[in-house]
């Protein structure tokens, strides 16, 4: 039973944050944003392009 109860709460914020790594998105907000149409996980490269045109 008390493992039922854990399985209900929501994840802390570091756990959500490593998780949104693994699928490319800095933090859990981004990711979050990225879901809801209000960003894309190319925000998280910002500037590497930029970096990578300077280096040719």
């Amino acid at each position: 039973m008390a493992v039922e109860k854990e399985l209900l709460h929501k994840p802390n914020k570091k756990t959500l944050d490593r998780l949104s790594l693994l699928v490319g998105f800095q933090d859990w907000d981004s990711f979050q944003d990225a879901l809801h149409g209000d960003a894309d996980g190319r925000t998280n490269y910002e500037g590497e392009e930029e970096m990578q045109k300077e280096s040719k």
